[in-house]
């Protein structure tokens, strides 16, 4: 049965859950508060993911964060604030970081990376869309001894899962890379992973959802919502009242300020990432993460972008030129022959990302709302998660059976 749905964000897990929406029939209405051109879907690293199989909460990260919380420049800062939304989200944080929820979470990450990865071939393939899309695998570059161990570990665990995954000798990183210098220890390879030039994608899908009927209200803040009888009738912007029978909330790190309005305490942090592009010539040809520096390198369509930290300190966009420093002296550190200029330094660009206190998505509805489906709290994984997100959301919304179970991802989990 069709039905009227509005989409409220029109990032990348928006953009994904429209599409598929309007594929299953459905009239379909996206508002977002920005212009559709910046943003985390913009200044992500383009990866598509499968070896990011442990979840951010992890065993030993919290205290990793406390001894990081007094660098700016660190690859993890959480500034400390009296805000009861971040000390609860700090405790639910602390309280997941243990072996028995990564066990748990690795078989469902590895399940929705693994569904994303085969949409994104068939959504380029059926819209015989263009943008680029490269299957080169990434790197785990390692400059001492004690990281290189634990990515092994990690690699080990990958191999496990039936992932394609391997350490590589400095012979064979050579070989796979023969046209930089790269002063590292050693590396692992997952062969499995693939990247893109995220623009590129957002571009293409905005020109097929606008073709397709799907109708953008840009620039429009979603203010309040119309409750009755616990279902939303109606969203109010700042410049618009919008009715429709089902409502989507994929407003990334702004969908818990939404959420609160219908008694839901999403728990969710807005983690802000850097990107620096340089156009010219570096001569890598394979992404890699600076396993240390925890930077991520794509080689991107006519660029190539340095991309990473992860800096949890509320919703806002100011560029912190510490972090900015540290993501460029990582791209030297790594590849001695590679020095980002500070013109390139100047134009960095930030994107806040909505990190779960668990390193899992919210996905699905919540009993404290009939007609809205929660797709949000994807932190670092939304590039490698989007599409089977957008899959979810529409077979949510038909009620049908889910392609991969969802209740990891329940909105309503207790942490």
């Amino acid at each position: 049965m069709s039905k009227d749905i509005i989409v409220i964000g029109g990032g990348i897990i928006g953009l994904c859950s429209a599409y598929y929406l309007q594929k299953g029939g459905h009239q379909v209405t996206i508002v977002d508060q920005s212009n559709l051109d910046a943003g985390a879907s913009y200044v992500n690293a383009g990866y598509l993911s499968p070896s990011h199989i442990v979840p951010l909460s992890a065993p030993g990260v919290m205290k990793k964060g406390f001894k990081w919380m007094f660098n700016s420049s660190s690859p993890l800062y959480i500034k400390p604030r009296l805000e009861q939304d971040f000390i609860k989200w700090t405790w639910a944080f602390n309280k997941s970081c243990s072996a028995n929820h990564v066990s748990k979470a690795i078989p469902a990450i590895k399940a929705i990376t693994l569904l994303s990865q085969d949409l994104y071939d068939d959504i380029k393939r059926d819209e015989q869309f263009s943008f680029h899309y490269e299957k080169k695998g990434l790197l785990m570059l390692c400059k001492t001894e004690a990281m290189l161990e634990e990515e092994i570990e990690t690699a080990h665990i990958a191999k496990q899962e039936g992932l394609e995954a391997k350490t590589i000798s400095l012979e064979e990183l050579q070989v796979l890379e023969p046209n930089v210098a790269m002063n590292v220890k050693g590396a692992t390879y997952y062969k499995c992973d693939s990247h893109t030039t995220p623009h590129e994608f957002m571009e293409e899908m905005k020109t097929y959802l606008k073709n397709s009927g799907v109708q953008f209200y840009k620039n429009e803040k979603v203010q309040d919502l119309n409750i009755s009888n616990g279902k939303i009738n109606s969203i109010i912007t700042d410049k618009q009242v919008l009715k429709a029978d089902e409502f989507i909330l994929a407003a990334g790190s702004w969908s818990y300020l939404l959420s609160k309005k219908l008694g839901l305490k999403l728990l969710l942090q807005a983690g802000k990432g850097y990107r620096i592009n340089t156009n010219r010539k570096t001569n890598i040809s394979v992404p890699a993460i600076l396993a240390e520096a925890k930077v991520a390198v794509t080689p991107m369509n006519g660029f190539t972008r340095f991309a990473g930290t992860m800096e949890i300190a509320g919703i806002n966009h100011t560029i912190n030129k510490a972090r900015v420093e540290a993501i460029a002296n990582a791209a030297t550190r790594y590849y001695p022959e590679i020095t980002l200029n500070s013109e390139e330094k100047q134009k960095a660009a930030s994107g806040l990302r909505p990190v779960s206190p668990d390193g899992l998505p919210y996905i699905g509805k919540s009993s404290k709302c009939k007609n809205l489906t929660i797709a949000t709290g994807h932190a670092m994984m939304g590039w490698s998660m989007a599409t089977a997100t957008g899959k979810l959301v529409s077979e949510i919304i038909a009620d049908k059976e889910t392609v991969i179970p969802v209740t990891l991802f329940s909105p309503d989990r207790r942490f």
